[in-house]
């Protein structure tokens, strides 16, 4: 009896001794290794996340807290809507405006300004210049143009709805001196001592980039 019950036990310890060079004795399998092809999670990169700004509002008369203006009613109406998303990915910013509401089958002009609206159309100051113009006002060619500049001249649908988009790098990240997007009556001028030039200033809305 006792012969059989040492020859069990050494049964036992063989057999746990086997598993052992496998999986260690009472213990957990290893993981199998991922098979191929499969993904696998990757650390995170350098890759710079997109970083967007957005103002999103309604035109009406000027007050001190008003966030969008019209100077123009007959062209830009009390009521029109102004959504800009302005949008910075990898040091290149695209810069979007959608409107709704003005004038049909109109051409506008429209740009980025330095200053923010006040109780006239004047009091947005110049345009953004990414390379400012000596001179002023600026209407070089080669300062007042839609790379230096941000122009984003639209015309508007059978409904009265226009949108328009630019894309450049300019340093609004490091700049103070973007605070305005301008609606102006005609497009904008390209020829030597009008470059820039889109007449009246219709409307104005604050806004980031």
């Amino acid at each position: 009896m006792l012969q059989q019950r040492t020859r069990l036990l050494s049964s036992i310890v063989g057999a746990c001794a086997a598993v052992a060079v496998v999986a260690g004795c009472g213990g957990q399998p290893e993981a199998p290794p991922a098979e191929e092809g499969t993904s696998q999670e990757q650390p995170p990169g350098n890759e710079q996340t997109a970083s967007a700004k957005r103002t999103a509002t309604t035109y009406g008369a000027f007050a001190p807290d008003a966030k969008a203006v019209t100077y123009d009613p007959a062209l830009v109406p009390n009521g029109a809507k102004v959504d800009l998303t302005s949008e910075r990915t990898n040091g290149q910013t695209k810069i979007t405006v959608n409107l709704e509401g003005l004038v049909p089958d109109h051409q506008y002009g429209a740009h980025v300004h330095t200053k923010p609206c006040g109780a006239t159309g004047e009091d947005a100051g110049p345009h953004f210049q990414e390379k400012a113009d000596p001179v002023k006002p600026s209407v070089d060619p080669a300062f007042a143009n839609p790379q230096n500049e941000v122009w984003l001249d639209f015309h508007t649908d059978a409904q009265g709805n226009g949108t328009a988009t630019a894309e450049g790098t300019w340093s609004f990240d490091t700049r103070q001196d973007a605070k305005s997007f301008v609606i102006h009556e005609t497009p904008t001028h390209t020829e030597p001592g009008k470059a820039g030039t889109a007449g009246g200033r219709l409307a104005c809305l604050n806004a980031e980039f």
